[in-house]
Formats: C-alpha cells, structure tokens, sequence
C-alpha cells in the first residue's frame, strides 16, 4: 500500500472520486494509534436512540448510513460498546451523565452540577469547546463545560419539526427559546457554522464540537425525502420481533411502549422501523456535511472524530418497543473513533461510553480529575490491549439487572423473582431462555456469582431479591393508549385511532 492518507477527512475528501476498492485500500492503512499527534480538535457526533445494528456497515441493508459507513470503514470500531443503563425511563439522561462525566451509573446519577464533565476539562486546558443539540441536562453545567454554544436543547424529546432551542451567551446566560426548523439540520448548520467561525478567528486554540442530534429518537417523523411511503419496501420484522413480551417485566406500559397496540401489529412495527431508518438517513447526510465542512476548513489532517449513541431501542423487540430494557437492542450502541493517528480495525472487547473520558484524556493531553471510572481505550486501539473489563454489569431502576461475558448473559428481575440466561453466540438476538435447563446450572450459578460481585462492586443501591414480588402477568386488554405531546397528528391517526 503505497499511499498512505494521514486522516479520515483525506479519505472523505476523495470519496466522491475513487471506487470503493480503492477507498476500502485507503482505509485499511490509516495509522496506529499515535500519541505524538498533537492537540488534536475533535468532533463528537452523538446520536438519540440508535440501537448499535442501525448501520449499514454493520450488515443492515434496509438503512442507508454511507457517512457512518465511512467512518466505520476508515476508523476503529468498538463492536461491543453498551451503556450501563438508568434510574428512570428517560434511559438518555443518565447515559449522558455517565458518558460526560466518565462516572459509573451510581456515582453520577442522571446529574452533571456537582461532577467535572470532558468539555470542562478541555476548556480549562485550552480548547474552545462548541455544543449544539441535545443536553438533557441544566444549563448551568452547559455554560461550565462550553465556552460556546448555539442552538441548544435542554429537554429530553420535542417535535423534530420545530426545534425549541437557545444560544449560549458570553455572560453564560443564554436567549429566550425559539422554535427553528427540523431538529436535524438545525443543529448540523450549527455545528458547521462554529467550525467556519473557528477557521475565521484569530485563536490557534484547538476545538471540541459537541453534536447532539434528537434523531432517530420519536416522534418518528422523517422529513418526506426520506420517508419510504411503499409497504413492500419497508424493513421486515426484526429477527427476535414478538407481538407481546412473554411476561411483565415491570416497565411495559411506560410513554414508548405505548407508541403501537398490543399485540404488536406486524405492519405497524415494520412501518415505525421505516420511520426510525429515514431519521437515521437524514442524520447520516448531514454527518456527511460536517466531515466535508472540516475538509474544506482544511482542518482534516488534526481532527478526531467520534461517533456514538446514547442507547439503543427495541422497536418491536421481544414485543417492546422503547429503550427501559437489559436486552441487547436496548444497551447496545455504535460506536467509532476516527482520524489521526488511529488505525482501522474493529474489537469485540466489552466497553462502556463512560470510557470515552478517559480515552479522550489520553488523546488530547487534559488532566483526568478523581472519580473517573471508565477505562482508557487507546491501549485497545493500538491492539496492546484485550480489553477493559471481562464482564458487563447493567442495571434499570430496581427491576432489572443483568451481567454479560463475552458469550453468557444473566439477566435478572428481582422485583419478580426471574431470571433468563442466553449464549449470545449462538443465540444473539435472545430468543432462547435457558435458564430453566438443568445442564446450564452451572453457568447460571457462575453468572449469579458474578453479579453478586459486581452489585456491590458498583454501589448498585437496589437489592438483588426481595420479599413481596410483582406479578408476571400483563393484561393490555384495558391499557388506554394516549399519546403524548409530542407526536403530531398524522401519528396519532396512524398508530393511536
């Protein structure tokens, strides 16, 4: 391989020029995690419920991804990457809690005010930090981890088409909501706007761009240029599609669950799936944008790119359709750095986005404060590494716990006495329960020794049996399904009446 480019803006520059071929040649000799490259900028695209198996370069034909496939195709692929999950339904704000400040899920909570986040640390070492999107969390910690900022949101979901934001103001105050158009170019017009200021100014600083898209979180309103009207083009149902989940697992009646009847319509399922795949498309063009924007700034050559979800989504999984679950659909997320100074390639090595802290501590020079509990990375970029962690341990409110390996997975529900055991290798979609075979006794009581371990291990505050159990049945027959705010009319009259 002769040519060798030296960042993944060379590579999206000529992407338009070369066949795939050849780009797939480029990609393959990017170079090694290198510590010498300097003060990187870094991007930082995160995405709103997006289940990690939401890319095309991850085998899903029915979703067009080309930007991300790029990124996959030239950058380092963390197959393996999950969240730790939530003390509440709104899954994302803990997520990007634990994702900002590096913090386990009980050391943070679902709040930033009192925890140093890596925007603030970049910024106290020199970096002009940038956010627009999605914050989920006060604006107090926004002004103390951004020196700037524009078109913010500080809810957890809103209607796509008319995004209620604020600008952050140099007294760190910040202007009256206003509504703009569809959340998705919003915030990528934004972001490529900062990077144009940024080449403009007169500062030799080097940046972070925080992006935080609302998609394809719902209302699942796809702009109608990527909306796939024909029913026989829609995705088929997913492999591990229910029409009810087997029993009640404590949490089936929450706001997503009843974003479709019970039992799940077949088509209704494969319709939403349409839905959530056109937000996804629209958000991969505009990706697309924001890498050509850093190529054309000529900032290609020290910047970090990094692409992430805050989790992942059942949408017809196992019958449930939103994120308040330990199955792999729910805690499972893409993940992809790219840029100079790292190699291609992917890992299989259970990691956890509250990693990213300290990886991007190590790639950018700030000094980690105390109380981080995610692991470096980049050992496992340069292949110097198996991994951080053997086990997994994942965990929604005080109903559902679960611990993984790189092959078994315990999945427990205390508040109902339950368990579940699936061998993800040749069974990854979890269809097929075997913990009530006596010839995996073993593994389950392995498993449960583990999770005792790592229960306490994670100040997990919530009690791994308890004396009065729920019950396991669910009756839907008398569910009032109302929809929320949120969801325009045309969804109400498609899924609701």
């Amino acid at each position: 391989m002769s040519t060798k480019p030296n960042s993944i803006m060379h590579y999206f520059s000529v992407r338009r020029t070369l066949p795939v071929t050849v780009l797939l040649v480029l990609a393959l000799s990017a170079c090694r995690v290198d510590q010498t490259v300097e003060r990187p900028n870094i991007l930082f695209i995160f995405s709103d419920d997006q289940r990690a198996d939401a890319v095309g370069a991850y085998g899903n034909q029915f979703v067009s991804t080309p930007s991300i496939d790029e990124l996959s195709r030239v950058g380092f692929n963390f197959r393996e990457a999950h969240i730790m999950g939530s003390i509440h339904g709104a899954v994302c704000a803990p997520s990007r809690a634990m994702l900002m400040s590096g913090r386990s899920l009980y050391h943070v909570y679902d709040k930033l005010d009192t925890v140093a986040t890596f925007p603030e640390q970049l910024r106290n070492s020199g970096y002009v930090t940038f956010g627009t999107g999605k914050w989920h969390q006060s604006r107090e910690s926004f002004a103390r981890s951004f020196s700037d900022g524009k078109d913010i949101f500080f809810g957890g979901m809103s209607d796509h088409d008319a995004a209620p934001v604020q600008d952050l103001l140099a007294d760190g105050q910040f202007t009256e909501i206003v509504r703009k158009g569809f959340s998705t170019d919003v915030f990528a017009d934004a972001a490529i706007d900062f990077i144009d200021r940024h080449m403009e100014s007169d500062t030799t600083a080097p940046f972070l761009a925080y992006v935080s898209f609302t998609t394809p979180h719902d209302p699942r309103t796809p702009k109608p240029e990527f909306m796939t009207m024909n029913l026989e083009d829609r995705p088929p149902l997913p492999p591990n599609y229910l029409p009810v989940h087997p029993f009640h697992n404590g949490w089936m009646t929450g706001r997503d669950e009843r974003l479709a009847a019970w039992p799940r319509p077949a088509e209704d399922v494969r319709s939403q799936l349409a839905e959530y795949y056109g937000l996804i498309t629209h958000m991969d063009a505009r990706i697309g944008d924001l890498i050509d924007a850093l190529e054309s700034n000529g900032l290609s050559e020290n910047t970090i790119v990094i692409f992430a979800a805050d989790n992942g989504l059942a949408l017809g999984s196992h019958g449930l359709l939103g994120k308040q679950s330990l199955y792999e659909h729910s805690t499972h997320v893409p993940l992809i750095i790219a840029g100079p100074g790292i190699e291609s390639g992917s890992s299989d090595a259970l990691v956890v986005l509250y990693d990213l802290f300290p990886t991007i501590s190590t790639m950018t020079g700030f000094e980690m404060p105390s109380g981080v509990d995610g692991h470096d990375l980049t050992d496992l970029m340069r292949g110097d590494s198996d991994g951080p962690r053997d086990v997994l341990y994942t965990t929604f409110q005080n109903i559902h716990r679960a611990v993984r390996d790189d092959r078994w997975k315990l999945i427990r529900y205390p508040r109902i006495d339950r368990i579940q055991l699936f061998d993800l290798e040749n069974d990854p979609f979890e269809m097929n329960d075997l913990s009530a075979d006596t010839a995996y006794a073993d593994q389950v009581n392995r498993l449960m020794a583990i999770m005792v371990v790592e229960h306490e291990a994670m100040d997990d505050p919530h009690p791994l049996w308890v004396d009065s159990l729920d019950s396991q049945e669910f009756d839907y027959s008398a569910i009032n399904r109302r929809p929320d705010r949120h969801q325009p009319q045309w969804v109400i009259d498609k899924y609701f009446n």
